[in-house]
């Protein structure tokens, strides 16, 4: 999942307005597929992030759960998803975040359930 999400991270300006690819992720459904996307950041506040971007290439694709996610950040270290991302995958994973395994930390192998990471009034 690192190598796909590396693959496709390359920060760039599309416009005066847009930026794209500062952050890649990979998630990976249950049937194994992994999926990628990257942020788009505008100064409209219309972007998506990288994981909400991997996670509608999944959906796009007619698959319909999350196993895991991978997130590479601007300074190409792994992280967890933000807010809005832990939102969508809850609400899509609805009875089942603990089956959503997040990597935080890449060397280490270091991961946390969407359980252990979502507030439990979203839960």
């Amino acid at each position: 999942m690192h190598k796909a999400a590396a693959a496709v991270r390359r920060p760039r300006q599309l416009s005066s307005c847009v930026d794209a690819g500062g952050v890649a992720a990979a998630v990976m459904s249950e049937s194994g597929t992994i999926y990628t996307g990257v942020c788009v950041d505008t100064s409209s506040s219309l972007g998506v992030c990288a994981e909400r971007a991997a996670i509608f290439a999944l959906i796009t694709a007619g698959e319909n759960a999350v196993r895991r996610v991978l997130a590479i950040m601007p300074d190409g270290r792994v992280g967890p998803p933000c807010g809005a991302c832990r939102e969508l995958l809850v609400q899509i994973m609805e009875g089942r975040t603990q089956d959503v395994e997040i990597l935080l930390d890449y060397p280490e192998i270091c991961t946390a359930t969407l359980t252990d990471l979502t507030p439990q009034w979203w839960l």
